[in-house]
């Protein structure tokens, strides 16, 4: 059955953003959904988000995984714990990052080493999507992830942090929505 797990970032919710939409989008189109409240997005840790999502969520050929900032990075530790035998479809990072970007709130992110390989080897395909105005994740970020994991880095202009704090039409990201249907 065709499912996405959208996972938001640092100081998060499921209501925030672009992912009600997204959600509701992909439930029109008969995909299973969640969006989670993750627990302690103040401070992520990728431990505990898999200690919370694995035990609810059942991963598949046909899942598509989509995180936002450091909901990226949790998804990647998502593609390091799935078991040897599960490939999933699709995975699209937006506004991924390979590193703490310098602030100890993200430091549980990357506790364990990522092996790029073995995370190349869980998902058919990589989507990156990455702003060339991001406040937060500057671009090397996405190039590096591209460079590490084999993906298509989608570098758009003027986007910012691909949030609605910061610009309301992130209520919605139709670019986003094509990729997962493409």
């Amino acid at each position: 059955m065709k499912n996405a797990l959208i996972l938001h970032g640092t100081n998060g919710t499921p209501q925030h953003n672009w992912f009600p939409w997204l959600q509701q989008e992909l439930e029109a189109r008969n995909y299973r959904v969640w969006v989670p409240e993750l627990p302690g997005a103040d401070k992520p840790n990728i431990e505990r988000y898999n200690a919370f999502i694995f035990p609810q969520w059942t991963f598949n050929d046909e899942s598509v995984l989509v995180g936002h900032s450091s909901g990226a990075v949790a998804l990647l530790g998502i593609l390091r714990a799935l078991p040897k035998s599960t490939v999933i479809s699709r995975a699209i990072l937006v506004a991924g990052f390979v590193d703490n970007l310098g602030r100890e709130d993200l430091d549980e992110l990357f506790i364990e080493p990522f092996s790029w390989k073995q995370i190349r080897q869980k998902v058919r395909d990589i989507i990156l999507f990455h702003s060339d105005n991001d406040p937060y994740v500057p671009i090397p970020h996405g190039e590096k992830l591209r460079d590490y994991l084999g993906a298509n880095l989608i570098l758009m202009k003027g986007q910012g942090h691909f949030n609605a704090s910061s610009d309301p039409k992130y209520r919605t990201f139709p670019a986003l929505l094509e990729k997962i249907l493409a």
